[in-house]
């Protein structure tokens, strides 16, 4: 006899196909909620950099790379010509004023300077000749004239006696006239003598000046061969430092070549090159500043170079005080150039933030500090730590201001502590 078995209920003989119908229900319905809200991405805080927005002072400047050069570069010429002997001075090596940097040599200038000198000595022999021979003159003119002025004195005493001797009748008449025209001769004649005497010292004054200025212009261009001679010695002109010798030894130097470098290492400067977005901002006399070894050291912009390359323009700045104790030609320091002065604005500090939203939008973190989302903001002006913040924020609020480029397209951000 068959037994009719009872029939189990539709939930038990269908429970597993139940089950797992709702969960596929259950899980479109996730599905759909999760499409329809804001995209979640969960992110570790501790990776991430949250800045405050704050206000502060806001400085517009520029930090760019300057290197240390010398404000002044002196050509190093040769004055002579000759070929290089030896170099002293190497590439680098730091001189004082005066101090040797190569020496020349020139054969032909050594035997020009010895013909001078030897030409030098028979002037001087000559010259003293003449001045003995003309001194020796001048002596015997003056005895002769001393003689006649005596034998004159001698006469006229002489014939005053002859007058007093006509008078009383002891001469004839025509013995005192002979006499006294022998006087007016002697006279006469004494008087072209002492002339004469006088001409000659006149004429020997002048060609003894004559003579001496003879002398002195051979002496004058003897010294100048000498200093020709001491022109073979290159020496720096300046305290410095030298960037380079163009010779060698044994090459051939004309008068006026070049052959080398000095840089003054006491007058220096920063030299930079700035985008050419700031072209039209950067001004003569605008202030600078280094920061090194947590000290800060004021510049000031001297020279700006307007030509472009490669998008950028040079300028060269000067320390206005003090400078750091080791600055060295080619050192490079971060040069801040300030744009304007300091004034209040609500700022953020820098992050890739920016690079990735165009500074339109950002992620706000919320109160709790454990959800960050996507906010509107306006970027204004810019430094190298801050943005200045016009729209969309407040003092106070707290933003994501790196990790953009791992956030893709999510909304919101689940910060896992």
């Amino acid at each position: 006899m068959d037994i009719q078995l009872k029939k189990k209920p539709f939930i038990v003989r269908y429970k597993y196909y139940l089950i797992t119908g709702t969960a596929f229900v259950g899980l479109l319905i996730y599905m759909l909620i999760a499409a329809s809200g804001p995209q979640r991405l969960k992110y570790d805080a501790d990776k991430l950099t949250i800045a405050t927005v704050k206000q502060d002072k806001f400085l517009e400047y520029l930090d760019v790379e300057g290197l240390i050069q010398p404000k002044l570069t002196i050509k190093l010429n040769s004055e002579e010509a000759g070929s290089v002997d030896r170099i002293v001075a190497e590439d680098g090596a730091l001189l004082h004023a005066g101090d040797t940097i190569l020496v020349l040599k020139n054969p032909e200038l050594v035997r020009t300077i010895e013909d001078e000198r030897d030409n030098l000595a028979k002037q001087q022999v000559s010259y003293r000749e003449k001045e003995i021979q003309m001194e020796r003159q001048s002596s015997e003119l003056k005895r002769q004239s001393l003689e006649t002025v005596y034998q004159l004195e001698k006469q006229q005493k002489e014939i005053m006696l002859d007058r007093e001797e006509f008078n009383i009748g002891i001469k004839s008449k025509a013995q005192f006239e002979v006499a006294e025209d022998a006087y007016k001769y002697n006279q006469e004649n004494t008087r072209l003598l002492l002339e004469e005497l006088r001409h000659d010292s006149l004429l020997n004054s002048i060609q003894t000046e004559l003579m001496r200025s003879d002398l002195l212009r051979e002496e004058r261009r003897f010294a100048r061969s000498l200093e020709r001679l001491d022109k073979l010695i290159v020496r720096a002109p300046v305290d410095g430092q030298v960037s380079f010798i163009s010779v060698i030894p044994g090459e051939r130097v004309s008068a006026g070549q070049n052959i080398g470098e000095l840089k003054l290492i006491d007058q220096i400067k920063i030299s930079t090159k700035v985008s050419e977005y700031y072209i039209d901002r950067i001004a003569l006399g605008l202030p600078a500043s280094i920061t090194y070894q947590n000290a800060r050291y004021p510049l000031k912009i001297t020279k700006i170079n307007p030509e472009v390359r490669d998008r950028q323009f040079e300028v060269d700045l000067v320390f206005t005080d003090e400078r750091p104790d080791n600055v060295r030609i080619g050192k490079s320091y971060r040069v801040q150039i300030e744009l304007e002065q300091p004034e209040e604005a609500l700022v953020v500090e820098r992050g890739n933030f920016f690079q990735y939203t165009g500074g339109q939008w950002v992620f706000r973190v919320d109160e709790t500090g454990e959800r960050a989302r996507k906010t509107q903001v306006s970027i204004g002006r810019q430094n190298p730590r801050q943005y200045e913040i016009l729209n969309g924020l407040n003092a106070g609020d707290k933003i994501i201001v790196t990790g953009y480029d791992n956030f893709g397209n999510a909304e919101e951000i689940v910060l896992r502590k």
